[in-house]
């Protein structure tokens, strides 16, 4: 009876579920998600700056999400998938009708095929992205290929924020908006390297210098937003030559050192061969002071 109750009362096992934690990071990309479309959605209604704020928050959460996924150990596969997928909508789709809704349709079908054009670069970009992932040099991985999604997206409501600044007249023209947005999303498809933030390291005697600088920062987004945000805008697109720069040199400098070791391998390679020779010629010396080779000299000659 006793075995009997036992076995009536086990337990059945149940299937692990997934912890909250290790889902934050995808939640955090579906919130960017959010963000981007929600930007839309301001700009149907012609509140500009809450369409700007939302594209904005969007970047933030979007250089987040993986973060945390790093942090948390929760990487997958889907999470990856879902982050490119949200990256197109967010930083492809909604700054292209951002800006389209803004002055680009009043140019009709030109406006559109600017708006077009960029939202296709973006999802190429991340395609070619989710590609080259794990086939890149040692020395690349500080850069991206082209301009990144978020950085695009920034860049292409830049004339937005500009008008915000120093008002209308000039940067609000459509056929300079959809000119820049060509030329945006140029950049994103490009070869050009540029430069990557994730790994940057501060020595430990510029940590505080850098911390009160973020500080200032922060104090110029509050109190000047507008202005803030364009000076951003204008030291990102000053660092791209630099990042070009940069990794021109790394990359003659990753040449000359293979070169070297080429040049060092066959050498050792030649010493062994001639090392070879010599051992074997050695041994014909040898065997020629063999008692079997001096009694076939004797014959010989006789």
């Amino acid at each position: 009876m006793a075995m009997r109750r036992r076995r009536r009362f086990r337990r059945v096992p149940r299937l692990k579920g997934q912890t909250l934690n290790r889902m934050i990071p995808n939640i955090i990309t579906v919130c960017a998600l959010a963000a981007g479309l929600t930007a839309v959605r301001f700009a149907i209604g012609g509140e500009w700056k809450f369409a700007v704020i939302a594209i904005l928050t969007a970047g933030v959460l979007d250089a987040l999400d993986g973060r945390m996924a790093r942090l948390l150990k929760s990487t997958s596969e889907f999470g990856a998938q879902l982050d490119s997928l949200s990256d197109v909508i967010a930083f492809g789709v909604a700054p292209a009708f951002v800006v389209y809704l803004w002055v680009l349709q009043e140019s009709g079908d030109y406006g559109w095929v600017a708006a077009l054009f960029f939202t296709v670069c973006c999802a190429l970009r991340l395609a070619r992205f989710n590609v080259a992932t794990g086939s890149l040099p040692p020395y690349a991985y500080n850069y991206f290929t082209g301009i990144p999604a978020p950085a695009g997206a920034c860049m292409a409501i830049l004339p937005i924020v500009l008008s915000f600044q120093f008002g209308g007249g000039v940067v609000d023209q459509p056929l300079l908006v959809g000119g820049w947005l060509v030329l945006v999303g140029g950049f994103m498809v490009s070869r050009l390297p540029s430069f990557s933030f994730k790994k940057l390291k501060v020595p430990h005697g510029y940590v505080l210098p850098v911390l009160a600088g973020v500080g200032l920062v922060a104090a110029a987004l509050v109190t000047r937003p507008w202005f803030t945000l364009s000076g951003i805008a204008f030291l990102y697109i000053a660092s791209i030559p630099f990042s070009i720069w940069s990794y021109k040199k790394l990359s003659l400098e990753a040449a000359r050192i293979h070169a070297d070791e080429t040049v060092l391998v066959e050498g050792n390679m030649g010493d062994g061969e001639g090392d070879a020779k010599g051992e074997v010629e050695n041994e014909v010396k040898d065997d020629a002071g063999s008692p079997i080779a001096l009694h076939k000299a004797k014959e010989n000659k006789g």
